[in-house]
C-alpha cells in the first residue's frame, strides 16, 4: 500500500490551544494526508473570571479553526488531574521556598499523559502539539531534538517526556521558524494569525504573580538582609520571591549613593530570611557547581559515570557546558566550565549534545 494513502489512516489528535501553532500544525498535518481531529483541554477554573479566564475566546479560535478545516473538534476538562497532579505539586514547591516550573510538570502530567491516554482512548494512532521541538529514532530509541527556530525551541520544558510518549507524538513544526508559523496562518486565513503568543502560569494564564500566590499561600513575613546581616527590609514570605529577583522588594530607596539596585541572592529557609545584594553581576549570584535530583534521562540510559555535554538551567539561556557526576541516592552533581548566574532550586537543568536533549533534573542546591 503507498504510504499517503496508510497516513489517510492513521488519525491525529491535536492539542488546540486556539492559538496560531497549535493551528498551523493542524494544516500541517491535515495537508500531510493524516486524519485530524482537535482537542481543546480546559484545565483550571479555580478562579475563572472575566480578568483571567480567557477559555471562552480560546475555545471559539480554536472551533473556527476547525470549521475552517473541516475537521471535528473535542472539548474536555482535566481541570481535576491538573489540580492533583500539577498545582499541588506546584504549591508544595512554592511552601519549601523553592521556584517550581509549572510548564514542565503539566507537560509531563496532563498534555503528555493525561491527553494522550484520552487520545489513544478514542483510538488516535497520535497526538501532535505545537511546540518547537522535533524526534528522531535511531538504534530503536526515540531522541528529543531541538527545532530550526533557535529563539523558540521548547525542548527545556519537553524533557521529561517518556519513549511512549515520543513515540506517539509528531511536531510538525520542527523545522519551522515562528515567522514562518505565521506566514502559512495568514496565507490559509486563520483568524488567530497574529495572535500574541501566551505567557503566565500553563494553562492558568497572565497574572499578578504575587497576588495569585497570595491567594492560596498565606504571608509569612521575614527580615531582608545583606550578605554582613544588615537588615534593609521585610519581605511578606520567601515563596514570593526567587533568586536574581530585582523588582519587587520594595528596598530601593536603600540604595547606596551609586544607585546600584538589589537583588535576591539567597532564600535562607531556617531563618526564614530573604539575602540580597547589590548589583547584576554580584559574586553572590554566581555558582560554579549545582546538585539535581529526580533525574529523567530521555533514551532511558543512566549514566554511571561523569559526562561531558551541555546544560540550560533556565529556558531563555545559552547552551553551557559542563560535567555531570552521579552521587548518591539518585543525586547528581554538574559542575560548569564558568559559574552561571540565578541557579534557582525548583527549577529544571535540562542537559544536550548538540541538538539531542538527553534529559534533566530538578535543581536541588547550589554550591
Amino acid at each position: 500500500m503507498p504510504l499517503k494513502n496508510r497516513m489517510k489512516k492513521q488519525r491525529v489528535m491535536v492539542g488546540l490551544s486556539g492559538g496560531v501553532d497549535s493551528s498551523v500544525t493542524a494544516l500541517l498535518l491535515k495537508e500531510q494526508g493524516y486524519q485530524v481531529e482537535g482537542l481543546f483541554m480546559k484545565n483550571w477554573e479555580e478562579d475563572d473570571t472575566e480578568d483571567y479566564c480567557s477559555a471562552s475566546a480560546d475555545i471559539a479560535d480554536a472551533r473556527a479553526i476547525c470549521d475552517q478545516l473541516k475537521i471535528p473538534l473535542h472539548t474536555i476538562n482535566f481541570a481535576a488531574e491538573y489540580w492533583d497532579r500539577v498545582f499541588t505539586q506546584f504549591l508544595a514547591e512554592y511552601q519549601q521556598g523553592r521556584t517550581p516550573n509549572p510548564d514542565i510538570l503539566c507537560n509531563k502530567e496532563i498534555k503528555f499523559k493525561t491527553f494522550l491516554a484520552y487520545a489513544l482512548e478514542c483510538g488516535a494512532d497520535f497526538i501532535a502539539t505545537g511546540h518547537y521541538a522535533g524526534k528522531s529514532y535511531n538504534h530503536n530509541t526515540y531522541q528529543l531534538l531541538k527545532c530550526a527556530d533557535k529563539n523558540k525551541d521548547q525542548t527545556y520544558f519537553l524533557y521529561t517526556l517518556s519513549q511512549e510518549a515520543l513515540a506517539k507524538t509528531l511536531f510538525p513544526l520542527e523545522n519551522l521558524t515562528k515567522l514562518k508559523v505565521r506566514e502559512i496562518a495568514q496565507s490559509a486565513g486563520f483568524i488567530n494569525a497574529t495572535k500574541k503568543d501566551s505567557t503566565g502560569i500553563c494553562f492558568i494564564g497572565e497574572r499578578r504573580f504575587k497576588s495569585f500566590l497570595q491567594t492560596y499561600l498565606p504571608e509569612q513575613p521575614g527580615n531582608i538582609e545583606t550578605l554582613e546581616g544588615e537588615v534593609v527590609g521585610q519581605h511578606d514570605g520567601l515563596m514570593y520571591y526567587t533568586i536574581g529577583q530585582r523588582q519587587g522588594l520594595g528596598i530601593g530607596g536603600r540604595r547606596e549613593k551609586s544607585g546600584i539596585p538589589w537583588y535576591v541572592a539567597e532564600k535562607q529557609c531556617d531563618r526564614n530570611t530573604l539575602i540580597v545584594v547589590q548589583g547584576e553581576n554580584h559574586p553572590a549570584l554566581f555558582a560554579p557547581a549545582l546538585m539535581c535530583t529526580r533525574l529523567h534521562w530521555i533514551d532511558n540510559c543512566v549514566p554511571i559515570k561523569p559526562l561531558n555535554c551541555t546544560a540550560k538551567t533556565r529556558y531563555r539561556q545559552l547552551d553551557t557546558p559542563c560535567l555531570i557526576k552521579p552521587s548518591k541516592n539518585s543525586t547528581y552533581r554538574v559542575e560548569f566550565e564558568t559559574p552561571q548566574r540565578a541557579i534557582t532550586p525548583g527549577q529544571s537543568v535540562v542537559f544536550y549534545q548538540e541538538q539531542n536533549c538527553l534529559g534533566g533534573g530538578i535543581i536541588d542546591a547550589t554550591l
